[in-house]
């Protein structure tokens, strides 16, 4: 099982990193901002992740949460801002 977890863990990475390409070549804000998102996604997935492997998914569930809230609160406030900046 723990190769599994190995496996899936090294996929997240190698996802990770295709999102990261994005936030850094992306040519527009809004490609930085997906892929941002999409980071924050995959971090999630690897937080609770660990959880299983520690075998403390409750302690983990709820820092991924936490980290959840701050990434929608993130997307939101820029969001508003290339709103209020006039960018469609």
């Amino acid at each position: 099982m723990t190769t599994f977890f190995l496996f899936v863990l090294v996929v997240l990475v190698i996802l990770i990193g295709a999102y990261l390409y994005r936030v850094l070549q992306g040519p527009t804000i809004f490609d930085r901002v997906l892929g941002l998102n999409g980071i924050s996604t995959k971090a999630i997935i690897v937080l609770v992740l660990m959880g299983t492997v520690f075998e403390r998914v409750d302690m983990f569930v709820d820092i991924a949460t936490g980290y959840a809230l701050l990434n929608l609160m993130g997307a939101l406030a820029v969001a508003k801002y290339l709103e209020q900046k006039g960018l469609p």
